[in-house]
């Protein structure tokens, strides 16, 4: 983005703190932002903290990655903003496994909150990027796509296809002058993981959005976050199978 350019974002599920740590970054910017959610107290209540901190605007729309009429006006509202259109999308849900087993009709609603809603937004957003020939999309994903584990190969499966879209529009962008940036957490604070066993490492949200600022800065292409969970994945990912689904990881 040139100097004199605003810098906008849409941020999608701008209620977790992942997106809030970055949303309040990118509000000491100057930034003008776009946070996207279901709970509009929260929402209204960041845009508030964001403003204070500087961000030229910050405005509030209703998001729902069940409900594709919530998309349009969130992108006709950023399309008014001159320059790039930026997006950085935290959406997704992680019931635990066991309440999956027990109900296996709550995986249509993970992959919906996971990869369809959040892929459906962003298919929209693409011609709109391509057009000015410039923006930047961050889309959130998990290590748990790495590999299927049995604690959260539902939630896995979801983030994986998720992963594999952002591939491909990262493919589709570049052409235009676009960029994508795939993301992959470990165990961050956040209130997906509050009270799940087994949590090591954990990363403040503030330092992922560090993270992500640099990835954007730098053009990268997939990024872990912390950096060492790239060494732990790879690791994981090389476990021969026949030992690995003998595993419980």
């Amino acid at each position: 983005m040139g100097e004199t350019m605003q810098e906008s974002w849409i941020i999608l599920g701008a209620t977790s703190s992942m997106a809030r740590a970055l949303a309040r970054k990118l509000a000491a910017r100057g930034a003008t932002l776009f946070l996207c959610g279901r709970d509009m107290d929260d929402l209204e209540a960041s845009a508030a903290d964001c403003r204070a901190r500087g961000a030229v605007e910050a405005a509030v729309h209703h998001f729902d990655a069940h409900d594709v009429s919530t998309f349009a006006p969130i992108i006709e509202a950023a399309t008014l903003e001159a320059g790039a259109i930026n997006c950085a999308v935290f959406v997704g849900s992680m019931p635990p496994q066991e309440v999956i087993d027990a109900d296996p009709t709550l995986i249509e609603g993970v992959v919906q909150d996971s990869h369809i809603g959040p892929a459906t937004f962003l298919q929209m957003l693409a011609p709109h990027i391509e057009e000015r020939g410039q923006g930047t999309v961050i889309g959130v994903g998990s290590v748990a796509g790495d590999r299927g584990r049995i604690g959260n190969y539902v939630y896995g499966s979801a983030k994986a296809g998720f992963a594999t879209y952002l591939s491909g529009l990262r493919n589709r962008l570049t052409r235009a002058g676009g960029h994508v940036i795939t993301v992959k957490p470990g165990f961050v604070d956040t209130a997906m993981t509050w009270d799940v066993e087994g949590m090591f490492l954990v990363a403040s949200p503030e330092k992922v959005a560090d993270d992500l600022l640099k990835a954007v800065k730098k053009q990268r292409n997939v990024i872990y976050t912390p950096f060492f969970w790239r060494y732990i994945m790879l690791i994981i990912r090389h476990i021969p199978e026949m030992v690995f689904k003998k595993m419980s990881i």
